[in-house]
């Protein structure tokens, strides 16, 4: 049965419609929250192996989701090295740079710079698909990116590490930006378009644990786990929710508003990350903090109702 549309359904902007804001929604939530359980993931396992067990149990539930959804895997070479590339850049080197950052500096400004994940969307959907950036997307984006600024100075001012090793974090996180960001654009092409999602990204996820564990193999030695129940809980709800269910949720969205749209959910974590950090970590809130908040949600709000960018 087809479902009745409503005529502010015809009219509204495609990246207002329930549709859209809520999955958006729900990413963002998860992913907000993720950066406290990655913090934990890197106190005792080498990066790479906690990354490896992240979507090594991401691409099982993705695969079993496909098997149970009669998704086919019939891959041709096209597919295959599709697969191959949203494997390596966003399940390897985006996360592999991403739990190494958290090394070096706080889970807070690793977020809040990751927020720049906007930019390079913006930039390489405008370069490799055409997508043009309207004035209101523009608008948006500066007010949002100033919020971005003043978070980013306030957690820099709160960072209790030296200035070399908040360079090192930096650096790190913006080679995951400009990985991700790869991955992003390749999910908003025709190639993406032409194989089932789910089944597509079970592969890509289990290609990128094969390579994860390659990595892990050559910079930390044999597999190394620690059994402590909040250790292992962590990989689990990274999986499942932070992977197989965010992902999924993530491209789904990205192929109808763009990656400059989707790459909003990036922009607005921090805030979700510093809400929960407040309730879990005894966060405090400064000025500076909640002005920068403040205008990231504005802008949010700005660019979203702003109409899919035409090619």
């Amino acid at each position: 049965m087809l479902q009745q549309t409503s005529s502010a359904d015809l009219t509204a902007p495609r990246a207002t419609r329930l549709a859209i804001l809520v999955p958006f929604a729900i990413v963002t939530l998860i992913w907000g929250s993720t950066w406290l359980v990655i913090r934990d993931q890197v106190s005792s396992v080498p990066p790479s192996w906690s990354v490896t067990y992240r979507f090594t149990v991401a691409g099982v539930a993705m695969l079993a989701t496909a098997l149970v959804r009669r998704e086919r895997f019939a891959l041709d070479v096209r597919g295959w090295l599709f697969a191959l590339a949203i494997g390596l850049s966003q399940f390897c080197l985006n996360f592999n740079f991403v739990y190494r950052a958290e090394e070096h500096i706080t889970s807070g400004l690793v977020a809040v710079v990751f927020a720049l994940l906007l930019v390079p969307n913006a930039l390489m959907g405008r370069l490799f698909l055409g997508q043009r950036l309207g004035r209101q997307l523009l608008v948006g984006s500066g007010i949002a990116m100033a919020g971005v600024v003043l978070l980013f100075v306030h957690e820099a001012r709160a960072d209790p590490n030296g200035g070399r090793e908040a360079l090192i974090g930096i650096a790190l996180t913006l080679c995951a930006i400009m990985s991700a960001s790869t991955a992003n654009v390749l999910q908003a092409t025709e190639t993406a378009r032409r194989y089932p999602m789910i089944s597509t990204l079970a592969v890509a996820m289990l290609i990128g644990a094969g390579i994860d564990a390659a990595v892990a193999f050559t910079l930390s030695g044999p597999p190394v786990i620690e059994a402590r129940p909040v250790y292992l809980a962590g990989i689990l709800y990274l999986g499942l929710f932070g992977s197989a269910i965010a992902f999924t949720l993530y491209f789904g969205v990205l192929r109808v508003i763009g990656p400059a749209k989707a790459a909003y959910s990036s922009v607005i974590v921090p805030v979700i990350a510093m809400l929960l950090s407040t309730l879990f970590e005894g966060y405090r809130w400064t000025p500076l903090a909640a002005g920068g908040g403040v205008l990231t949600l504005i802008g949010l709000v700005i660019a979203l109702r702003a109409r899919r960018p035409a090619r």
